[in-house]
């Protein structure tokens, strides 16, 4: 829903600044912006892009979130799970798995017969698509904020190694 865009990016810059000290220049973390991040989807949400929260908490509130689409270019599957985002006091109680399989249902639903996604291989977090079936396929080096980092892509193919792995877990 475009009235989530806000928390979305609040969550984004929140998750950006717990997860990349000292693998992003602390002075862009220092100037990441919600505001600025809440626009980015609120325009991905009225483009109907897949983007699904995680809600928890007293009062509940959004805490994760992903983005999905498909894959474009040379990519080593047919849909992409663009972010996977949660907040870290919400991290190992089953949010990032729904959301997903969430993102996996979508990307099933438009037809995508794999997915995969790109993660930072510094970021602690990156095991997580491991357990979840995913199989680290690609290693590309890109240049972020000034910083030059390797990426990993994790990939499910078939998309249901990743349902078998999280699907359990949906509502």
């Amino acid at each position: 829903m475009p009235s989530d865009a806000a928390a979305i990016g609040a969550v984004h810059v929140s998750t950006w600044r717990s997860t990349y000290p000292g693998i992003l220049p602390e002075a862009y973390l220092a100037r990441l912006s919600e505001r600025k991040e809440a626009a980015h989807y609120a325009a991905a949400i009225r483009a109907e892009a897949g983007v699904f929260v995680a809600i928890g908490g007293s009062p509940p509130a959004v805490v994760g979130f992903t983005t999905t689409g498909r894959a474009h270019g040379s990519a080593p599957a047919e849909g992409e799970i663009q972010t996977l985002y949660v907040l870290d006091d919400f991290r190992d109680q089953g949010c990032g798995r729904k959301l997903m399989a969430r993102a996996a249902a979508h990307l099933a639903g438009l037809g995508c017969g794999s997915v995969f996604l790109w993660v930072l291989r510094d970021n602690p977090s990156r095991f997580f698509y491991g357990r979840l079936g995913g199989r680290q396929a690609l290693e590309k080096t890109v240049g972020w904020a000034g910083a030059t980092l390797v990426q990993v892509a994790y990939v499910w193919d078939p998309i249901d190694r990743l349902f078998a792995n999280s699907a359990p877990l949906l509502p």
